[in-house]
């Protein structure tokens, strides 16, 4: 029979081994409650003579998987889980750590706190506090080291990544492996030989062979930097792990453990750790829909037509295909269906080829896939996406014969980046049935999936949208009608102004070597190379793209653009590129003599940014602060450690932004304003 030891955690004694089990759905997570009872059982394993051993695991899914992050916006309480951990650690009585699910952050450091550790064949343990601009802070630093040695954990943790059950026994984080139906057997069994050994029990925080070894490696920690800068590249969470382990490897537990404890309040407080935590709450947020009932009936999507075999509908048609729904490729040609397919077999392969698809995955996933030249082929499929040239005319008359051959009830969606999903629906009878599924190209890799909610869209069909988002692996974000819906429409002041720094005098990679500082993979100018010069229609009767694109330079895909690039996409200004900027200026009576510093340039650029974002919310395009900083990020790479534009306006200052915005003849949209002045914030 079980005992409550809090609302979360319970114990019971089965041949004198005490069975600790945390119950805190959906993931376990070490809350306030979780802490209370693994401390109450530590008592009472220490006092209760009836207890010989204990193991430690959980009801549900999964061992606990970290720590409560909403704790951090409304302050840990005591007690805290090094103190929870250290006192299960310093038992006189072996205690058994019954692993499953992921393991991760607090839950792992959990296990490294017990005597003992086995894992059923399918967990996974990892310490991925670095995602959320932290290290980990309950002992993590210090004790994984004295396991499994000061390189591997550094791995962990600047990674984030986890590690499979079999490679964690295999580096000796945990003591055996085991079938996942035997995992609570085992770990009783292995309690119960615990009880006969003699001797002191292994603690973790003892260990000092493997340490002993790291401190006769003087290069270890340089070399790690050497072979892992890219894990240290504008991040300072890795910088303060690595500053930590030092301490694992070269002072006394205790004196580590408070170096830990001081590096993680420094990340704690620190601008990337908030705006990285805004992004873990802003990305799970995305999927809810305030207005549209959780019990809102979902169509049942089995089948799926895509309209266009090019770039776009080959990346969408894999999507559906990777997750097991047949998809009919519609195009005009017999030649260009025949090359889209032939390019989505050859992704596949070479996905295969890295060792992620079998052969057959991959020929099961063709065989999900049938092309055909008849749109009358589609009367049958549940859902439609449309992806064909970005031209009304062109989708006028795609949607008009898709009112007549869909069947009822099908979805009918359009993959436009910034038409309008309301025109587009009234070339159609059933509008309730129309909205947008806006994805980033390449499509079967790209993150993110704009929903855009027509004004007749109805909630089944939204919901329905949304919903298929999560099931192809995408974060969805919901997104009403406007040019460029929010992510392309937010981005577009950003490429603008851009255009406007280099034509008053700031050279280009000044331009995009402050925005690669700032955190981006590329700057602006470089973007629109990759995007292609002829994608992106710039204001004005002559513009710099337009004369590029008029002597056949269309960026990486045609002749280079505003730089020329070598073999390995290396890219220097080009000086064609030069002359063409000089004639714009010329055309324009621009003097071209005003440069620019790196702030001014991340202002220049940023600011706009933010104005924009602020309409969009001011209008109600998107429906959350924390929807546009996920687009931005997923749409578009902005750095996450920066937490998206509004997040980082937030930080930045938004009275300092509405200074900056006046100072470039830009009226501040009122919502910016408004809090600007009553010192609120957008996140």
């Amino acid at each position: 029979m079980s005992e409550a030891l809090s609302d979360t955690v319970t114990l019971s004694i089965e041949n004198g081994v005490a069975v600790v089990l945390i119950d805190n759905p959906p993931v376990n997570a070490l809350g306030l409650s979780v802490r209370q009872g693994l401390s109450a059982a530590a008592d009472r394993i220490a006092g209760d003579d009836a207890i010989k051993a204990a193991v430690i695991s959980a009801k549900g899914r999964t061992f606990p998987a970290g720590a409560d992050i909403a704790e951090f916006a409304i302050g840990m309480r005591e007690p805290w889980l090094p103190g929870v951990i250290q006192k299960i650690e310093s038992l006189e009585k072996p205690v058994v750590a019954a692993i499953f699910g992921t393991a991760l952050g607090g839950g792992l450091e959990l296990a490294l706190g017990c005597h003992y550790r086995v894992a059923a064949m399918s967990a996974k343990m990892g310490l991925p506090e670095v995602q959320l601009g932290l290290l980990p802070g309950a002992g993590g630093t210090q004790r994984l080291p004295r396991l499994i040695g000061a390189e591997r954990a550094l791995q962990m943790m600047a990674t984030g990544k986890p590690v499979k059950a079999p490679v964690a026994k295999q580096m000796g984080l945990v003591d055996k492996v085991v079938a996942d139906d035997t995992l609570m057997a085992e770990a009783a069994a292995m309690a119960t030989a615990a009880i006969a050994h003699e001797g002191p029990l292994p603690r973790v925080s003892e260990k000092d062979d493997v340490i002993a070894k790291d401190k006769a490696d003087a290069g270890l920690f340089d070399r790690f930097v050497a072979e892992n800068g890219r894990l240290f590249r504008g991040v300072i969470a890795p910088e303060q792990i690595l500053h930590s382990v030092k301490a694992a490897v070269s002072l006394p537990f205790a004196e580590g453990m408070k170096a830990e404890a001081e590096n993680f309040g420094k990340l704690f407080t620190s601008d990337q750790s908030r705006a990285l935590r805004h992004v873990f709450f802003a990305m799970r947020e995305t999927t809810k829909v305030p207005d549209i009932a959780k019990d809102t009936p979902l169509i049942d999507v089995k089948s799926v037509g895509v309209i266009g075999a090019g770039t776009m509908g080959g990346g969408i048609a894999m999507c559906f295909a990777n997750i097991g729904i047949p998809v009919k490729i519609v195009e005009v040609k017999a030649e260009a269906l025949e090359r889209g397919l032939g390019v989505i077999r050859k992704n596949y392969e070479g996905t295969a080829k890295k060792g992620r698809l079998t052969a057959e995955d991959v020929e099961t996933r063709m065989g999900l896939l049938t092309g055909t030249l008849d749109m009358e082929d589609l009367s049958d499929v549940d859902l439609v996406i449309e992806a064909v040239f970005e031209s009304m005319e062109i989708k006028e008359k795609v949607f008009s014969r898709l009112d007549k051959i869909c069947k009822p009830g099908a979805i009918m969606a359009s993959n436009t980046s910034f038409l309008d999903i309301d025109h587009i629906a009234t070339f159609t009878s059933r509008p309730e049935m129309v909205l947008g599924l806006h994805y980033f190209s390449p499509a079967n890799v790209m993150p993110l999936l704009e929903v855009v909610r027509g004004a007749k869209s109805s909630d089944s069909v939204v919901a329905t949208g949304m919903k298929l988002a999560t099931k192809i692996g995408k974060t969805p974000v919901l997104a009403r009608v406007c040019d460029g819906f929010i992510a392309n429409r937010l981005m577009y002041p950003y490429m603008v102004s851009s255009q406007e720094m280099l034509l008053a005098g700031t050279p280009m990679q000044v331009i995009d070597a402050a925005m690669r500082d700032y955190g981006f993979a590329m700057g602006p100018i470089a973007l629109l190379d990759l995007i292609g010069l002829d994608v992106i229609t710039f204001p004005g009767e002559m513009t710099m793209t337009g004369e590029l694109v008029a002597q056949e330079r269309r960026g990486q895909k045609l002749n280079g653009g505003f730089y020329d690039y070598d073999e390995k996409r290396k890219g220097t200004p080009s000086p064609a590129a030069l002359d063409i900027v000089d004639k714009v200026r010329k055309h324009r009576g621009i003097a071209g003599d005003h440069e620019l510093s790196p702030e001014q340039v991340v202002a220049g650029l940023l600011y706009p940014v933010v104005h924009e974002g602020a309409k969009i919310l001011e209008e109600g395009i998107a429906l959350r602060a924390g929807d546009i900083d996920v687009a931005a990020i997923l749409g578009y790479n902005w750095p996450a450690y920066q937490g998206g534009p509004m997040c980082w306006a937030d930080i930045h200052g938004l009275s300092k932004i509405v200074a900056g915005l006046e100072a470039m003849g830009l009226k501040p949209a009122e919502l910016l304003k408004n809090l600007a002045a009553e010192g609120g914030s957008f996140t």
